[in-house]
Formats: structure tokens, C-alpha cells, sequence
């Protein structure tokens, strides 16, 4: 039997299995993307598909701790308009 590989969301810190989270990728050149595929190089954190985990971990200041990195308002302007639809 395979195992079904599992990640921590950084909005609510609840486990579930990779493929029920949506993953947040850091580049080389330092932007911040959606990897809906899960496969784009780069420093990856991953979150639930819901505007309440998203506002928790930008309240949190997790995704900055993340990617260790100051983190601008539009790139969470973008990612609010993209999770949770």
C-alpha cells in the first residue's frame, strides 16, 4: 500500500493529505506563486483551499516567516483573489 504523503497547513496547523492543500512556492528569484500542480521548484508551504486559513496565516505573519522574506500586499491581494473559489 502507498503512502499518502502529509502536510501541515499554515493557516488552522491542521494535517491533511498533500493533495487537499493548495501549495504556496517561492522562487529563486524571490516570487511568491500558487503551484496548483505541486511541482514548481522552490520553497514550498502549503494551505487550506479557504479565505479563513489564508487571513489567519497572513495574520500570523506565517507565510512571512516561511519564506523567511517580507512579504508585499499585492501578492496577498492575489492569493485572496485565487483560494477559496
Amino acid at each position: 500500500m502507498k503512502k499518502i504523503p502529509n502536510r501541515t497547513c499554515i493557516g488552522c496547523n491542521s494535517k491533511k493529505p498533500k493533495k487537499e492543500l493548495i501549495r504556496i512556492v517561492k522562487n529563486a528569484q524571490g516570487e511568491i506563486k500558487l503551484d496548483k500542480t505541486g511541482k514548481l521548484p522552490g520553497r514550498g508551504a502549503y494551505i487550506c483551499d479557504n479565505l479563513e486559513c489564508l487571513e489567519n496565516a497572513i495574520r500570523s505573519k506565517r507565510l512571512e516567516k516561511s519564506f523567511e522574506m517580507k512579504i508585499e500586499n499585492e501578492v496577498y491581494e492575489q492569493l485572496r483573489n485565487t483560494i477559496g473559489k
